[in-house]
C-alpha cells in the first residue's frame, strides 16, 4: 500500500432514505494520524456520514473504501473483521449499565477473542488509565459522571488498539471544563497511539482545539473541506456564518 494512501477515502456517496436524500455526491480523504472533525447543522447529514464510514449504513451509491478496500465489496464476515479494526465512542457513552466499567471495556476483546482470556483484565486496566479512569474499573455506569462516561466509552472504543477511533458528539452535554478535558486528551491519545480520529462535532471551541481538517455538510452537500483556519478565510457566507455563529436572518427576525 502507498505511503500516502488514506486511511478512508469516501467517493461520490449518494445516500436516500425512502425518496428524501441525506447525502449528496459526499467525497472526501482522511490520512493516517489526523484529526478530522465532521461538521455542519442539525440535519446536514454528519451522523449518516459516519455510519457509512464504521460500515453500519450501504449508501445508495458511491464508495467507501478503508486501507484501500471498498467495504461495499466485502463479505459479511469480510466486514465483521473490518469491524474489528475501527472504535467507536458513542454520544452518551454508549455502556451497558449491568455491566461495571471493567466489563465494558473488555468486552471487545472477549467478543472478538482478540487476546489470550488471561491478559484482559491488564489490558483493560491499562486503556482505563490512558483515559484517566483507572480507579472507576469496578463502578457501574450509573455511578459516573458525564464526563467519565465519554471517557469510559472511548477507552472501549480503544480496547483492541484500532487505528482509526469515530467519535460522535464527544463534547455535548459537557461543561466548558469537561468539554476541554476531553479535547485534550484526544491531542493526547493521538500524540501516544498515532490514533486516526473522525469527530462528529458542532462544538466551536472542540473543532477549534482538536480539527486538524474539516469537512462542513449543508443539507447533505460538501459545503468546505481544509483547515478551520481556512474555513474562517474562506469567504463562504454558510460557513462564516457557523463559525461566527450568526443566526438565519428570517428566523432571528421571526423571533423577535
Amino acid at each position: 500500500m502507498p505511503a500516502h494512501e488514506p486511511i478512508i477515502r469516501v467517493e461520490n456517496l449518494d445516500t436516500h432514505y425512502g425518496d428524501k436524500q441525506i447525502l449528496d455526491d459526499v467525497s472526501c480523504e482522511i490520512a493516517r494520524g489526523e484529526i478530522f472533525v465532521v461538521l455542519g447543522g442539525s440535519g446536514c447529514g454528519k451522523t449518516t456520514l459516519l455510519k457509512h464510514m464504521t460500515g453500519l449504513l450501504s449508501p445508495t451509491s458511491g464508495g467507501i473504501y478503508i486501507n484501500g478496500q471498498n467495504i461495499a465489496d466485502l463479505s459479511e464476515d469480510e466486514l465483521a473483521r473490518m469491524k474489528q479494526g475501527i472504535g467507536i465512542a458513542f454520544q452518551s457513552g454508549g455502556l451497558f449499565n449491568s455491566m461495571t466499567v471493567g466489563e465494558n471495556v473488555a468486552l471487545p476483546l472477549r467478543e472478538y477473542r482478540l487476546v489470550d482470556s488471561q491478559l484482559i483484565p491488564a489490558i483493560v486496566r491499562m486503556k482505563l488509565s490512558l483515559v484517566g479512569l483507572v480507579d472507576a474499573e469496578n463502578l457501574l455506569p450509573d455511578a459516573l459522571s458525564g464526563g467519565m462516561r465519554k471517557r469510559a466509552g472511548l477507552a472501549r472504543a480503544l480496547a483492541a488498539d484500532p487505528p482509526v477511533v469515530f467519535f460522535d458528539e464527544p463534547s455535548a452535554g459537557l461543561d466548558p471544563i469537561m468539554a476541554s478535558g476531553l479535547d485534550e486528551l484526544i491531542l493526547e491519545l493521538r500524540r501516544l497511539l498515532g490514533v486516526t480520529f473522525v469527530i462528529v462535532t458542532h462544538e466551536l471551541d472542540s473543532i477549534r482545539a482538536v480539527a486538524d481538517r474539516i469537512l462542513m455538510l449543508d443539507k447533505g452537500r460538501v459545503l468546505f473541506q481544509g483547515s478551520v483556519a481556512e474555513a474562517e478565510s474562506s469567504g463562504i457566507d454558510r460557513v462564516q456564518q457557523f463559525f461566527e455563529r450568526r443566526p438565519d436572518t428570517h428566523i432571528a427576525q421571526r423571533n423577535l
